[in-house]
Parts: C-alpha cells; structure tokens; sequence
C-alpha cells in the first residue's frame, strides 16, 4: 500500500521556514520522507528512494539501526535530560571515552556540543583559549581556506570560504584570512583518488600569510581533510603533512574538520589516519550518532585540555563555553551505540573493501554530455558539470530533481553533483545509483 500524499496527511506546509532550501519551490512541489531502511528511504508517495547521500552524509551504518534505537529508547526512560553546567551524568563520560578510544593515538579528551557548525566553533575557542593560557594572548588570527565550508555559526562562516554562505552576512569576525583552494581542473581532472598537483599549495601558509599576519599573531589554521559541501574537493598528495609541517614550526594549532569525513567515509574512523597526517584538534558530528540524534564534538590531543584547565585558578570555569544539550543524554547514548555498530561490524575496513569497485563504477560516467570531472575517495564522490551559459548551479539542480523522480537520492552543490551512500551499500545498489546518475545526466544535457 503506497504511503499518503501530502493532502492526506493533512500537512500545513506553510509555517515552517526551511533550512538551505528554496521554500516557495519546494512548497510547491514538496518532497516528503515518511520512512527509512537501510539504503533506502520511502517517499510520501510510496516509492522506495535509494540513499545516495547517507541522509546528509551522516547515516553512515544505514538507516534504522535497532542497535541505536534500543540505545535511545534505553536512555529516555531512565534519564532524558541532565544539566551539563555543573553537573553530569554517567552517560556522557561513557560517550567520551569510546569517542577518545575510537580517535587516533595521542587525542585524549572530547568536548560535546549539539553540531557539526557548534564544533567548529569550539574548536577555535579551544585554540584561543590553549594559546592564552600559555601565555600567547596575541595569536588571536584564524586563518581557513576558500571553499571550505564550516558550518553556518559565526565563527566558523568566518573561517569557511564559500561566498554564497556568507555574502547576506559579511566578514563576521575580524582577524581571518584564507589560503587558496586546492581544487583546480587543469591539472586534476578526473583524478583517481588523491591529486598529484598541488601539495606545494600549502606553501602559501608560509610564503603569504604567516608574513603578513607574523606567526605570533595566529592561533589556528582550520581545514577539512577533504571539502565536502563545496563539491568533494579532494587535498592533493601530501598537501596535509606540508601544512602540518609548516603549523609545527610556527607553533600554530592545525584543525582538521571531520564532520563529513569521520566515522568511515575515507576508510578510517577518521581521515587523518587514512593521509597519515596528525591534527591538533578534530571536530566531528553526523556520523558520530549515525545522524539519529543531534551532537557534534571536538576531539584534542594530550597536553591541550590540561594546559587550558590548569592555567585557571583553583574553583574557577576553566573554559566559559558549552550549550544546553552538550552531552545531552539520548544522544550520548546514540553515540555508545554508533561507534559499537562500526566497531563490531567492521565497517571502516568493508570501505576499503569497496572503494575499487565504487571508484571503478563512477568513472563510467566520464564521457556522458557535460561531465568535465569525476573525483572520488573511499566512499565518496562527485561528478562535475559544465554549467549552462548564465545560469550556473541550474544543471545540477536539475540533475538532483529527475534523480529523485527516478527514486535516487544525490546532493548537488552549485553544477557538482556529490554521492556519499551509507557505508552498508551493497554493489549491486552502487551499479543501480550510477546507471541511474548516469542516465539522468544525459537526459539533462
């Protein structure tokens, strides 16, 4: 029996003001999810939608693990809600012990928070706080990087460099500046994996910034190992250990934005252990509770927390900064729970299992009418397209509409077409999301 069609549910569309969506069009001619199920989420109308993006980007394990469920269920009947300002619950130090456990070697305490855009927040507190505790009050400059996307909070539009997200806002925070993308096509193109060209990108750190900015004025240096919301922007070989290289000598914190790219997307719990590369900070959230409830946290290494917390005096806040819900208690439970689906199921490991096959199955679409790059890692990908003269974005959001229709879910950013399944998918459904992308895009062209 097909599921009800908005009419009779009743719905009054017209109250709610959508998050990064185009109301009026989509009031119009809305697109309803009622339920879901693995890879798959069923529509209003009663088809079975393959999930070609993990929700967005976060349900990782698949849709409606009873594992996480239990684990949620669990904790609402015995305790929904408890003050994190002073007080505690076991639940939360539960949660960030199998977070700091699941980290690579050398991280040693977490900090909860409610989001992907919380946590990067945080995290440049944390780097104020850490360097004015040692006595670096000046080192107060955070530097991002164009098209690197941070959340929507004040400090991390700041930070991020998509114009589109910050142009209704203006420069937000003083003291920032960018490095340039590394995302180039006439060198990168259709790259398999990881770029050749670029890695001496991240020279401008040390040729351009830190000159004009002097090392002694900059605290932190954010990025995301490989940018997601601008269209699967992939760091090219050994660009990350140059930064890191060029951070340790200058004594300035490196952060690394793992918000999409934790919890398996590349291989790993996170992709500073697939490049190899060691941050100082690592922020996290959607897959941490397998987007079943809300939380973001960031992740430190030995030494950060105990420089902050015993700079203070006795009795004093050490750091004056948290939400209401940090550590809330349903999802720290959701986390426990996340994190023992990954482990027991070896999900990181199938990733690196997969990712031939993926990889060897999205470069079939090169040569369909207007694709001028496919890239891709572990289990992500996106496919670029040549934009229409004067209506740049329009193709792509053409391409994610009749992509739906056709029962396949995919984002599209600007004329970059992006696909992250859930790390359960089966390659037989990875054959049916690329014929069907495929097709999609030479009926669009």
């Amino acid at each position: 029996m097909n599921a009800p069609t908005p009419p009779e549910l009743a719905l009054d569309l017209a109250p709610l003001w959508k998050p990064f969506t185009a109301n009026r069009a989509f009031k119009a001619a809305p697109r309803l999810l009622v339920a879901a199920e693995g890879v798959y989420y069923t529509s209003h109308d009663g088809r079975r939608i393959l999930d070609g993006t993990a929700g967005l980007w976060c349900v990782n394990a698949g849709h409606g693990r009873p594992e996480i469920v239990a684990a949620i269920k669990r904790q609402a009947e015995v305790l929904d809600y408890a003050p994190p300002f002073q007080m505690g619950h076991p639940v939360e130090f539960e949660a960030a012990a199998r977070l700091v456990a699941h980290a690579p070697a050398g991280f040693s305490h977490a900090f909860f928070c409610n989001s992907g855009s919380e946590a990067a927040d945080s995290a440049l507190k944390i780097a104020l706080a850490y360097h004015r505790a040692r006595g670096e009050g000046t080192r107060q400059k955070l530097i991002g990087r164009e098209r690197g996307y941070h959340g929507v909070n004040f400090g991390g539009m700041s930070v991020g460099g998509i114009p589109g997200n910050r142009k209704a806002f203006g420069q937000l925070v003083a003291g920032v500046d960018h490095l340039s993308t590394t995302h180039d096509l006439e060198h990168n193109a259709f790259t398999r994996g990881e770029p050749q060209w670029g890695a001496h990108l991240a020279d401008e750190l040390e040729r351009r910034i830190i000159p004009l900015h002097d090392a002694a004025n900059i605290a932190a240096v954010i990025v995301e190992p490989f940018a997601g919301s601008a269209g699967v922007l992939l760091p090219p070989r050994g660009y990350l250990a140059r930064l890191r290289e060029i951070c340790d000598r200058h004594g300035i914190l490196l952060i690394f934005d793992e918000v999409i790219s934790g919890f398996g997307r590349l291989g790993h719990a996170f992709a500073a252990e697939r490049f190899g590369v060691m941050p100082d900070l690592i922020t996290c959230a959607k897959g941490l509770t397998n987007g079943s409830v809300p939380m973001g946290a960031v992740i430190v290494r030995e030494g950060i927390y105990d420089t902050v917390v015993n700079a203070a005096p006795a009795g004093a806040i050490e750091f004056p900064h948290g939400y209401t819900y940090s550590g809330h208690p349903l999802a720290a439970a959701a986390a426990i729970a996340a994190i023992g689906v990954f482990e027991r199921e070896g999900l990181y490991a199938r990733v690196r299992e997969l990712e031939p096959y993926f990889e060897s199955a999205v470069h079939e679409l090169r040569g369909k009418p207007n694709v001028i790059d496919i890239r891709n890692l572990g289990l992500v990908a996106a496919v670029e397209l040549a934009p229409r003269p004067g209506a740049p974005g329009a193709r792509g959001q053409e391409v994610f509409l009749k992509c739906y229709e056709r029962n396949l879910m995919v984002r599209f950013t600007g004329d970059s077409i992006a696909v992250s399944p859930p790390l359960v998918i089966e390659r037989g459904e990875i054959d049916t999301l690329f014929e069907t992308l495929g097709k999609v895009i030479a009926d669009v062209a």
